[in-house]
């Protein structure tokens, strides 16, 4: 399955992490049948994310490590970037949010996990589902995916 990961489950999915985020993106990275979908703007929003107060004291991750990790998912046996370029207007609480749902229609995902409400809107749903991609949190995914290997 070709799956993007949210910058919110990516945060918690990293090397120090444990838990259903850092677990889904072991379970991708590990399987061939899986792919990890980035793009430019999931990258700088993930970089950007990864300096915020809140986040550096949650995750405890030094410069380094973050840089570590960064490099871990961008590496070309971990992800697959797609390029979407600009981003037609589909979330309607928050444009900012637009890239990421363009990225998993454009790199074709299948899933596009996250755990940000404005995702759940009934009409980014809609929109998602009438391209293939589903949009759930890392517990629904991660189970998903379980089940299927079974």
């Amino acid at each position: 399955m070709r799956i993007v990961l949210d910058t919110n489950i990516l945060v918690r999915a990293n090397a120090k992490a444990r838990g259903p985020a850092r677990e889904l993106l072991q379970l991708i990275v590990d399987s061939p049948e899986h792919v990890l979908l980035l793009s430019p703007f999931l990258l700088k929003e993930l970089e950007r994310v990864f300096q915020y107060d809140r986040v550096r004291a949650a995750t405890r991750l030094t410069v380094e490590e973050v840089a570590e990790f960064l490099s871990y998912v961008t590496a070309r046996e971990v992800s697959e970037f797609v390029f979407p370029g600009p981003a037609p207007r589909v979330v309607p609480s928050d444009a900012d949010d637009d890239p990421v749902v363009h990225t998993a229609v454009v790199g074709g995902a299948e899933i596009l996990c996250t755990l940000n409400r404005d995702f759940y809107h009934p009409d980014v749903l809609e929109y998602c589902k009438e391209r293939g991609v589903l949009i759930a949190g890392d517990i629904d995914i991660l189970s998903l995916l379980r089940d299927r290997r079974r």
